[in-house]
């Protein structure tokens, strides 16, 4: 929001530096980002009349002007300007001046004729491109011909005015206007508002009969105000309006249409003029779109409507779209006579939606969207027809239709003094806090020790006690309200154990060469396909966005592996094929009539290689380095586990791909992703990953390590061979070995195994090496032989198995 200090100023007593307002007004909530001085380095620019043109003698694209102030000889000026004519009046920077930036003026010779100045153009004076009129876009700045000449030209232009920027909070629609402002600054200074209801010279016959608002959706449409202007002379606004309009960031179009802007800017009330002669049967009705009607807006485009929008029409079609842009087809034009002038207030919800969905925001459209005051759809439509009769640009049907189904009673709050002082750590008397809140117009009525609070149309922000308590602190100021020690028990922050284990294993991963990443948590729903996940899976019943930013991020996700994946994806086809990653984070799953599930899940995925150092080989990501990751991870937290193949996951290669258990519950799934998915994501080589429930995880580890004592007495290793079915797994091979060898048994690791003529069809031979150890004594061999008749006779009994060589290490 531009505020002109000039403009304030109206409305307002000012006698504080702009930089001390801005300090102020900042301390009190209405946020000052910038402070701009259009014209602080010009100086000596006047406004003059061109009384004579003649040819350069020397030049063909240039000519010799004769240019009046006002007093005193014609100076003359040498310029290549397109658009210079007799009788126009202009700016002339003297001998002496200085333009934008600094830039001198000088006396100088052209082709050997002499310059004692500059006519100006809007650029060289600082002006922005998109305010400046399109026939003066490549010449001089023209004003309007009742310009008086000689006189200073930066207060006609507003260069020596101050804008203030303001950053504008959502919930503050009411300082979208210079009214709102006024009110604001007033209130911080202690001073009154100026500001007179608008009177209007009107003509003797009225409105009735000439026009009619029908209202059929009055839950979107509260209040229509209709006026209507006759005897319209279609021209540029005055000067004055102009320069107010360019100071707030408005580009100046034509008299009707610059006073609805004006108004908007000085009351917050967006306005729209229709063309009245254009509009069937005269009459206005404000209704949602029907399926297939389209508009062409102000823009020239032709906008496709749903039934969801709200239009205002005319008896046969719409003219407009409400709140956000009017119609091309009754825009006011120089040809226009009569004018239909609009003051509603619209649902904000309605206009921000159809804004959107057509991706057309105007100024209009965001004083809607925050919230106007219903209450000032009249005075705004009167405020524009006494500007109408101010610049004598028509005449003001007496009266005006008021179509107002979404009357309302005043908002009263209840407050509570001592709450106020409990909350602020004050010591306000009620008599001081109604001091407070009167400066902000709010209407205070004591009611015993309590204050009944009357809070303004306007004030769409305040709606409980707090909101009250907020406005008395910011108006008695954040910086007075004295600093105090909270009270209650305090209690000693620390972190969960999720939390903690959370930082363990991402240190423990980031030590075994993964990367942590943070991926997308909305995905593209093709990403199941992708991932050949059947129809009937789980992971397919996603919770979808209502509103969604674009296809590839519509639906939460279900599964973490998707987004590594696609982190590998990125990186292959920009030729970074090695990489492992990682990353803990939540996926989310439907509930009816509740908010999704989350889970924390840990996942990780990788391909390539991990690169080694001078003295270290890198290492392939396959199945096995993966599963080594998990083995390691799991030693650290205390996490037991076991390993169950899978042949039947759409998603995973069969058979290098197993279930991860501790005990009887499922912790999740590690190996190599299917040929297949590979294919659909565009990746050659092979790719693993893994997916477990970290809640799970947490919940299984133990908090706390057992250390044992180093042995005081050797221990007897043992290597056992074995030849078992080719569909025993190893693991099952190796919890026998354990269970059989006793309490005496320290460990137990596969070191080999083999397949080939020395094994028989259908079999293959494991070799385990075994580590027997006695905390209390050195073990005899008789002990170990025992124990090994043990294991091996276990092991033919319950895994089918044949001993095939049997050796001390």
């Amino acid at each position: 929001m531009r505020v002109s200090l000039k403009w304030l100023r109206e409305f307002v007593e000012i006698d504080l530096p702009p930089e001390e307002l801005a300090e102020q007004m900042t301390l009190a909530g209405l946020a000052v980002e910038a402070i701009h001085y259009p014209g602080k380095d010009i100086q000596k620019i006047y406004t003059g009349r061109i009384v004579k043109i003649e040819p350069h003698p020397n030049a063909d694209k240039l000519v010799i002007c004769r240019v009046f102030l006002g007093a005193g000889e014609p100076v003359q000026i040498v310029t290549g300007a397109p658009n210079v004519e007799e009788g126009r009046v202009i700016v002339l920077a003297v001998e002496g001046a200085r333009l934008t930036g600094g830039l001198p003026i000088k006396k100088a010779k052209f082709r050997g004729v002499e310059s004692r100045g500059m006519l100006c153009s809007w650029q060289e004076l600082g002006f922005d491109p998109k305010y400046i009129p399109a026939d003066q876009a490549h010449g001089i700045m023209v004003l309007p011909p009742d310009t008086p000449v000689g006189t200073d030209a930066k207060p006609l232009l507003g260069l020596d005015d101050v804008i203030l920027e303001l950053e504008i909070t959502p919930n503050r629609g009411d300082c979208l206007s210079m009214l709102g402002v006024a009110r604001e600054v007033a209130a911080i200074l202690n001073r009154p508002l100026r500001y007179d209801p608008p009177q209007v010279a009107e003509l003797a016959r009225g409105i009735e009969g000439r026009t009619r608002v029908d209202i059929l959706h009055p839950e979107l449409c509260s209040r229509y105000v209709a006026r209507l202007f006759t005897n319209v002379r279609v021209g540029p606004s005055p000067l004055w309006m102009q320069e107010r309009l360019r100071a707030a960031g408005v580009r100046p179009i034509s008299n009707i249409v610059d006073i609805t802007n004006y108004v908007m800017m000085e009351l917050g009330q967006p306005l729209h003029a229709f063309d009245y002669d254009r509009l069937r049967e005269g009459r206005i009705i404000v209704r949602t779109a029907k399926a297939g009607e389209t508009l062409v807006s102000l823009d020239g485009v032709t906008r496709e409507l749903t039934d969801e929008m709200l239009v205002i029409a005319d008896a046969a079609a719409p003219v407009a779209i409400a709140g956000v842009m009017g119609g091309l087809e009754t825009e006011v034009t120089e040809k226009t006579v009569n004018v239909l002038l609009e003051s509603a207030h619209f649902n904000p919800t309605s206009i921000r939606r159809t804004s959107k969905a057509l991706g057309l925001r105007s100024e209009a459209s965001v004083r809607f969207e925050k919230g106007i005051d219903r209450e000032g759809c009249l005075p705004a439509a009167a405020r524009a027809a006494q500007l109408l009769r101010q610049i004598q640009a028509g005449d003001v049907v007496a009266g005006a239709v008021d179509n107002y189904p979404g009357r309302r009673a005043p908002e009263k709050i209840v407050l509570r003094p001592a709450r106020v002082n409990h909350v602020l750590g004050t010591a306000l008397t009620g008599e001081e806090i109604s001091r407070t809140l009167s400066r902000l117009h709010f209407e205070v009525n004591e009611a015993g020790e309590e204050l009944l609070v009357n809070v303004p149309g306007y004030r769409n922000d305040v709606h409980q006690e707090i909101d009250l308590i907020e406005e008395v602190a910011r108006l008695y100021g954040y910086n007075r309200i004295p600093g105090t020690l909270p009270c209650g028990v305090s209690t000693l922050g620390v972190r969960t154990r999720e939390r903690a284990l959370a930082d363990q294993v991402k240190e423990i991963l980031v030590g075994c060469g993964l990367t942590e990443v943070v991926t997308f948590s909305f995905v593209n729903p093709a990403v199941f396909d992708r991932f050949n996940l059947p129809a009937q899976s789980s992971l397919r019943e996603a919770v979808k966005l209502q509103n969604p930013l674009s296809e590839e991020h519509s639906v939460l996700r279900t599964w973490l592996l998707p987004g590594l994946v696609e982190v590998l994806r990125r990186n292959f086809h920009r030729r970074v094929t090695n990489g492992a990653v990682f990353e803990l984070g939540r996926v989310f799953s439907p509930r009816s009539r509740a908010l999704p599930e989350e889970r924390l899940m840990l996942a990780a995925a990788g391909t390539g290689k991990i690169a080694g150092g001078w003295n270290a080989r890198g290492l392939t990501v396959d199945y096995y380095f993966l599963k080594g990751v998990f083995e390691t991870l799991a030693a650290r937290i205390g996490l037991h586990f076991s390993f169950a193949p899978v042949n039947n996951h759409p998603s995973f290669h069969p058979g290098r791909t197993a279930r991860i258990f501790s005990g009887e519950e499922e912790l999740g799934i590690l190996g190599e992703l299917h040929p297949d998915v590979l294919e659909n994501l565009e990746l050659t080589g092979r790719v693993v990953a893994c997916e477990m429930d970290f809640a799970k995880i947490t919940a299984l580890a133990r908090e706390r390590r057992q250390h044992t004592p180093l042995p005081r007495f050797p221990a007897v290793e043992r290597d056992l061979a074995v030849v078992v079915p080719r569909d025993v797994p190893a693991q099952a091979v190796e919890e026998i070995i354990k269970r059989a060898g006793g309490p005496l048994l320290h460990s137990v690791s596969l070191f080999d195994v083999y397949e080939g003529e020395q094994v028989k069809k259908g079999f293959r031979s494991l070799a385990f090496a075994l580590k027997f150890l006695a905390a209390d004594r050195t073990l005899t061999v008789e002990e170990v032989a025992s124990r090994i008749e043990n294991i091996t006779a276990e092991l033919a009994q319950k895994a089918g198995a044949e001993i095939r060589a049997e050796k001390m290490s």
